[in-house]
């Protein structure tokens, strides 16, 4: 008997942008719309709340026409809805999750809630079929962690920041620089054209700890930079990127080696938006080229951002694995990925 496709419609509105996909059998993407707010909050030098959630209450309705307009399906032929439920901004979620809800309740759609960093976990999936057991290094601007899994839907995290998130950290230091919105790219590029010359440091916590943290690190960059305007001293701000960029890269790509190591992982992904940074990109390159036992796997550039398409194909997970969400369904700015991934399954309606 032929298994008929599956199609989820997917919605994220965790920040600011607002997103929509339709994701096939949670592997193939049919389509990806993202409205960016960028250039409206690069006035402000980082995301403005309120501002975000009304660009999604302007967008919403338009993003789910066009998704469904290119993709050249109707809401009849969905199966569900997935949408991010959290960590986000509250707001911003509220749009998601009753745009979501709305949908669902008039076309009469199951409706799934998808937790943010899961959804880049699986963006991955629409590259390649995952290999158990795996380990996640993520890496946003709100989050810096590793998560092992050992099943689809199973998430334990074995490190993560004690204070500032890397991309925390790359926009901090990018405003120190004076670099406009967003900072982690602009530091990315600056890096690019100049030398690590500075010796910033590296925390790795001892102990054979997983977690990371930068706040130090911020910190080390802002009063060289000070101390040297008070000595007359200049640097470059390419040979600064250069340098801190060097710092963190280096700690992540060590931890997430020796992690690899310890648990004896068969791929090792990379998710979230400062998996985009080409330094990044280009030294876990380097480090697993020639580990035959081990799989790199790293999404293109338009699936690291936030997107629907992570969550469509996250959300097919859950939904396969039987989880509904009910109309009480609500944003959960604080959502964790060990909470979401020990809730039971909800019955739908």
């Amino acid at each position: 008997m032929e298994t008929k496709d599956e199609y989820i419609l997917a919605i994220e509105t965790s920040c600011d942008e607002t997103a929509v996909a339709i994701v096939k059998n949670g592997t193939e993407l049919v389509v990806n719309v993202v409205a960016s707010q960028i250039e409206s909050h690069k006035r402000f030098g980082g995301v403005v709340p309120e501002i975000a959630s009304r660009h999604h209450v302007e967008q919403i309705t338009l993003v789910i026409e066009e998704a469904l307009e290119n993709a050249h399906m109707t809401m009849d032929d969905i199966d569900a809805i997935a949408v991010t439920e959290g960590p986000g901004l509250v707001g911003a979620l509220l749009i998601g999750v009753n745009a979501a809800k709305a949908l669902a309740f008039a076309h009469d759609k199951p409706l799934v809630g998808v937790h943010h960093i899961a959804g880049h976990i699986y963006a991955n999936r629409l590259e390649k079929e995952f290999a158990f057991p795996l380990l996640s290094l993520v890496v946003s601007g709100g989050h810096t962690e590793l998560i092992l899994m050992r099943e689809h839907g199973s998430f334990e995290v074995i490190g993560e920041t004690r204070d500032d998130a890397a991309g925390e950290a790359y926009d901090k230091v990018a405003r120190t620089l004076k670099l406009p919105y967003p900072g982690g790219p602009q530091i990315d590029a600056l890096a690019g054209q100049g030398e690590a010359s500075i010796d910033f440091p590296r925390s790795w916590l001892g102990d054979g700890s997983f977690d990371f943290s930068f706040s130090g690190l911020k910190s080390s960059v802002i009063n060289t930079l000070h101390n040297a305007k008070q000595k007359g001293i200049s640097y470059t701000p390419e040979d600064v990127a250069a340098s801190f960029q060097q710092s963190v890269v280096d700690v992540l790509v060590h931890k997430t080696y020796e992690a690899a190591k310890k648990y004896g992982v068969q791929q090792v992904i990379v998710a979230g938006g400062v998996a985009a940074n080409k330094g990044l990109r280009a030294r876990l390159e380097e480090q697993f080229r020639s580990e035959e036992e081990m799989e790199l796997l790293i999404p293109p550039l338009s699936l690291c951002t936030d997107n629907a398409a992570m969550i469509g194909a996250a959300g097919s997970v859950a939904f396969n694995q039987g989880h509904r969400a009910g109309w009480d369904l609500n944003g959960n700015p604080s959502l964790t990925l060990e909470r979401y991934a020990k809730r039971g399954t909800i019955v739908d309606k």
